[in-house]
């Protein structure tokens, strides 16, 4: 099915509907005019009204059969340009990974096979059923991704220097980087700010990347008490990264604090950053978290695939922290595969000591893909256009099929989706009424042409 005009509204019906904002809805439709969601509800009452003025028979109709239809999916961080790295990047402990994925993304691949590489991600992504991703890189790069595959999202152009004699050296080459990205945003695909970590960034370009941050008016995210190692470097000086940082003759000092304390005394929590992983952090922490009106992108896979550990989500949803899933990048989750993502997250949590039949009730299905969904777009701070079906927002769904060996009989739909189904269940991706995958097939990228890039780009890696 192509893309509609404006003019032209159509109808896709589903088995089931799932708003998000309220119960599911079974023979359901959605009606989209334009960019917009015109209507929810059942599919006898939407297909039988006129619309404006003219017989139903008037409206183009896309029916889905055994499948459910809801928001498209959120996924509250990955790195587009880094898909390319899938499988290479093998380490168990987190210090020789990322040296690993910093000596490939930086001295052995151009700026065209970056592009390639997050060209690759955004169809994996547009396949999956994900409509909007954050994404914090090379914002030029990821944002010529974005336009390609009709995905929305948020570029966070990252910026480095753990070195404070560096700060304003490194605070230019980030603006210029962002003057260089401003010409591809567009109101679907925006720029963002992305001071990588405390073990990469001082705390002098962390105050001033804040306060560009806060001038500019731009989004910012920032990888925050991820590992044991950025704790044992904030807090005692010590680790495989202070002693990395003391051989580069950069000076390292015991903070005595955690990593959220450490951004809230440097004035960075008043920016209101996505924080990524948040691991390593306890009640203080999130406090913090929540009195500043940060958000937190949880990434369950990687985290577990890189020994960081287990987050502690059932109480940030306690404390009504606003939380989204995210895949991480293909170097350190080999999949992006948001659905998994979420299963396996929901597992994780259920199988954690200690953890009361209360607390995992509040992260059932319904509330997973709540995470999906609604609670990406709030992490994101886009809640008031997607995240939920419903009239007036923007018109990003995505469907999953609910029909196959491996889902039937499921029953609830909520269920079949988090616990059952994956991204190759998903069966159409509609970004703002534009229809980006559906038969099989993206609309955007030629899949063939996308494969042969990355495979000439991936040939710089070695074996």
């Amino acid at each position: 099915m192509e893309p509609l005009a404006e003019s032209e509204p159509f109808l896709i019906t589903a088995r089931w509907v799932l708003p998000v904002t309220g119960p599911p809805i079974e023979d359901g439709a959605v009606l989209v005019r334009g960019d917009r969601i015109a209507a929810v509800g059942r599919g006898r009452d939407i297909g039988g009204r006129p619309e404006e003025g003219r017989g139903p028979r008037s409206l183009s109709r896309l029916d889905l059969g055994d499948a459910a239809l809801l928001p498209g999916l959120v996924n509250a961080h990955t790195h587009l340009e880094l898909t390319i790295l899938r499988g290479r990047c093998e380490e168990v402990e987190f210090f020789p990974w990322i040296r690993r994925v910093t000596e490939a993304r930086f001295r052995k691949l151009e700026a065209a096979d970056l592009v390639s590489s997050a060209r690759w991600g955004a169809l994996e992504a547009v396949r999956g059923g994900v409509t909007t991703v954050a994404d914090t890189g090379d914002a030029h790069v990821v944002l010529q991704a974005l336009a390609d595959s009709g995905l929305r999202g948020i570029a966070y152009q990252e910026v480095f220097g753990p070195d404070e004699r560096e700060c304003h050296e490194r605070l230019k080459a980030l603006e210029t980087a962002l003057d260089a990205a401003r010409g591809l945003a567009t109101p679907r695909a925006r720029v963002g700010i992305s001071p990588h970590a405390p073990y990469t960034v001082s705390a002098a370009l962390f105050r001033e990347a804040a306060r560009l941050a806060l001038e500019r008016r731009l989004p910012m995210a920032i990888h925050a008490a991820e590992s044991r190692a950025e704790r044992d470097l904030l807090r005692e000086g010590a680790g495989p990264f202070a002693a990395f940082l003391a051989g580069r003759g950069i000076s390292v000092q015991a903070r005595g604090v955690s990593t959220l304390r450490h951004l809230a005394d440097n004035g960075v929590l008043e920016a209101r950053p996505l924080l990524i992983h948040a691991v390593h952090t306890g009640v203080e922490d999130w406090d913090l978290i929540r009195d500043s009106g940060c958000s937190v992108a949880h990434c369950p896979k990687s985290n577990a695939k890189l020994c960081h550990g287990i987050a502690p989500v059932l109480e940030w949803l306690a404390r009504g922290l606003k939380v989204g899933l995210g895949t991480d990048g293909p170097a350190g989750n080999n999949g992006c595969d948001l659905l998994e993502e979420a299963r396996f997250g929901a597992l994780l949590q259920r199988a954690r000591p200690g953890a009361s039949v209360e607390d995992i009730r509040r992260l059932d299905a319904r509330a997973v893909v709540r995470l999906l969904t609604l609670g990406g777009a709030e992490a994101l701070g886009l809640d008031a256009e997607v995240g939920s079906l419903e009239p007036g927002k923007l018109a990003d769904l995505t469907a999953v099929r609910l029909a196959g060996p491996q889902l039937e009989p499921g029953g609830d739909p909520e269920t079949t989706i988090v616990f059952a189904a994956s991204a190759r269940d998903v069966v159409l991706t509609v970004v703002g009424g534009r229809v980006l995958f559906h038969d099989g097939r993206v609309a955007t990228i030629d899949e063939d042409a996308a494969r042969a890039a990355l495979q000439r780009a991936a040939v710089k890696l070695g074996r």
